[in-house]
């Protein structure tokens, strides 16, 4: 830390300590006693335990509501903030999602929180807005649109640039990071930053650093001005190819917002990069996660290997569609390790969650999928284990009377990955898709290698997706089967 951002913190402490003097205690929230949660302590709350665990946040937070015995936990953790509740229980969050959805909204301390890098993008808005950004969405993800997904856009990207670059590196024994890339880089950047706003100890911290252009905040700025840069130019592209064809065969999503009257570069910019956020970054993060446990599961990628084999080298969208055991354990890899490991909401008014919590007005309310698929009492003693096929309908030979495995779906408050409620994901389906075409293309010409010693285990950092630390170095060896 610097000279600089050291004095920094110093006057917001001793700012801080008065506002907390003057603060009424009425926007604290309670819940069951949990012998195991952090010690709270007057002023600071639990930032000791906090600035302890900060580089395995995710973890901590899913220990301590795994000790729970409401899957619940409430922590201070500045005495400038409201309280954080913190939950894994289903019926929580059915309450908060559903329920009571509009009693939880992206709050605005989230929202100056992300705002330089996803402005006011879908994943960062309430209200109308929202909707508006959400309905014109949604046109994107019928079946059509979906069958030309799976059989042009991917299977363009597949033969013509993975593949190539997959089969270079084969022949040349060329290690490859799976989450290595230039603009991978810069949006990592970016929302490592973005997302280290709230979570941060000293949460005012990042406003004095911006307002100076110092540290973290000014490579955020740095990163945002890229990543906009990048968003503007497609949206030039797109505008180009407009102006030339008004009456394209099929509208893409960008096609829908330019025409919809809003000619805000801006609007549209922001709109951009959070689609990249949903399209790219959360699918990124669950394949790179899915080849790392296929890699230590070998009966797991036999079967799946299985199923491929089964299918015509280049998949059509309804052989895509019934790969059940490839999409059984992209399922199971992403309880182990979703794309979005944790997500939160602000009450607007006081409330009680089912387990009997108290959320007073303004405080900040996290369910954690991360955590959930953790939980025995969901998943069973075992939920340690990628095993896929508890996600299947199968007789005791491990198939049904058809000879075919069933896929039997959980619910989305018990497996919030995708989120649930009003704000599901809408691209789950084409997530999906593309997920198991992706795996299906490289794993019938490759066998992916991590290159990594025998019991290495990789770490999870989470910032507004899941990471993997210093990344996934493998290695792609040409099957000859």
């Amino acid at each position: 830390m610097s000279m600089t951002e050291l004095v920094a913190s110093i006057a917001i402490l001793l700012v801080s300590i008065f506002i907390y003097v003057t603060k009424s205690s009425k926007s604290r929230a309670s819940s069951i006693p949990n012998p195991k949660a952090p010690k709270s302590y007057p002023l600071i709350g639990s930032s000791v335990a906090i600035f302890a665990n900060r580089n395995r946040r995710i973890q901590w937070i899913s220990d301590l509501i795994q000790s729970s015995p409401s899957a619940t936990v409430v922590i201070h953790r500045f005495f400038l903030d409201d309280s954080h509740v913190l939950t894994g229980n289903p019926a929580n969050v059915q309450h908060m999602l559903k329920t009571q959805f509009q009693n939880y909204e992206k709050g605005s301390k989230s929202r100056r929180a992300l705002f330089d890098f996803l402005g006011n993008g879908i994943f960062n808005i309430n209200g109308d807005s929202w909707k508006f950004q959400r309905q014109l969405s949604s046109h994107e993800f019928n079946t059509k649109s979906l069958r030309k997904f799976v059989e042009t856009v991917v299977d363009t990207e597949l033969s013509q640039r993975l593949i190539p670059i997959l089969s270079a590196a084969a022949a040349s024994n060329a290690v490859l990071d799976l989450q290595d890339a230039e603009f991978a880089k810069t949006f990592d950047e970016a929302t490592e930053i973005s997302s280290g706003r709230f979570n941060s100890v000293f949460p005012y911290l990042w406003k004095i650093k911006k307002f100076l252009n110092i540290g973290s905040e000014k490579r955020l700025k740095e990163a945002s001005s890229r990543l906009r840069q990048f968003a503007k130019n497609i949206i030039k592209e797109k505008k180009q190819e407009l102006s030339k064809n008004s009456s394209l065969e099929s509208v893409d999503l960008l096609s829908r917002f330019l025409s919809s009257g809003h000619s805000d570069e801006d609007f549209v910019t922001d709109i951009v990069i959070s689609f990249i956020l949903a399209g790219r970054d959360t699918t990124s993060a669950a394949l790179t996660w899915y080849f790392w446990l296929l890699s230590q599961n070998q009966e797991v990628e036999k079967e799946v290997l299985r199923e491929i084999k089964e299918k015509s080298e280049s998949p059509v969208y309804e052989e895509v569609k019934d790969m059940v055991y490839t999409h059984a354990s992209l399922c199971e890899s992403m309880r182990l390790y979703p794309p979005v490991p944790i997500d939160s909401k602000v009450a607007k008014h006081d409330d009680v969650l089912p387990d009997g919590t108290v959320v007073k007005k303004g405080a900040r309310v996290c369910y954690h999928p991360y955590a959930m698929g953790r939980l025995e009492v969901l998943w069973g003693s075992d939920w340690e284990k990628f095993r896929p096929e508890r996600w299947l309908e199968s007789a005791t030979d491990g198939a049904n009377k058809n000879g075919k495995w069933s896929f039997v779906g959980r619910d989305p408050y018990t497996y919030p990955v995708f989120q649930a409620g009003p704000r599901i994901c809408l691209g789950k389906d084409m997530a999906f898709l593309q997920m198991k075409r992706v795996v299906a293309g490289i794993l019938r010409r490759f066998k992916v290698v991590p290159v990594a010693e025998d019991g290495f285990e990789p770490v999870l950092v989470a910032y507004l997706t899941s990471k993997m630390k210093d990344g996934f170095p493998v290695r792609f060896e040409e099957r000859s089967d």
